[in-house]
């Protein structure tokens, strides 16, 4: 989907990992220290080096962990990205304890975080949709709504891709940049 200014969103099957773009977004635990999902997957992907400045993040500015909806940039690593943005999204709760509040701000705070970086692509996976039980079409009408946003308020971040794991979630993302165009 072209936007003004010459941005763009984009929706992508794939593998969060292996993306060119400048940062990639890991759907992370408070913790910072790796998990399961695309969490793991980064971490296992991208090296040492990864954890070891998150290990330093906990350290110095987060020791009790990394709240949901904030966002803090690492190294990529072994990645082809240079930057990791990792998130905490919200856990699901039935959608009355503020989650997609919460889900808009894990997105808000990693645009902003790579606006700060000077950085012009971003990819994302479908944060809080795995393990935190956020269900799909919910989630992306919320990511999507949300980087169209933020992408008419940043100078450097021109492309953001959604990385998806399934056809599921390609199509609900496809619908939902769709529906938005109209």
């Amino acid at each position: 989907m072209e936007l003004s200014g010459g941005k763009a969103i984009e929706v992508v099957e794939g593998d969060i990992t292996r993306q060119d773009t400048d940062a990639v977004v890991n759907a992370a635990n408070s913790s910072l220290l790796g998990g399961g999902g695309v969490d793991g997957a980064i971490h296992r992907a991208g090296g040492g080096a990864i954890l070891e400045e998150c290990r330093k993040i906990r350290e110095t500015k987060w020791p009790k962990g990394l709240p949901p909806g904030k966002a803090v940039a690492t190294t990529g690593g072994n990645l082809p990205a240079k930057y990791v943005i990792h998130t905490v999204g919200p856990i699901w709760t039935g959608g009355t304890g503020g989650e997609a509040e919460t889900l808009g701000e894990c997105y808000r705070a990693c645009i902003g975080c790579a606006e700060r970086l000077g950085l012009e692509s971003i990819a994302f996976p479908a944060i809080s949709t795995g393990a935190f039980g956020y269900p799909l079409e919910a989630a992306t009408a919320v990511a999507v709504r949300v980087v169209q946003t933020a992408l008419t308020e940043t100078q450097h971040v021109k492309r953001v891709r959604f990385v998806v794991f399934d056809r599921r979630a390609l199509d609900a993302y496809t619908h939902e940049l769709g529906a938005s165009a109209r």
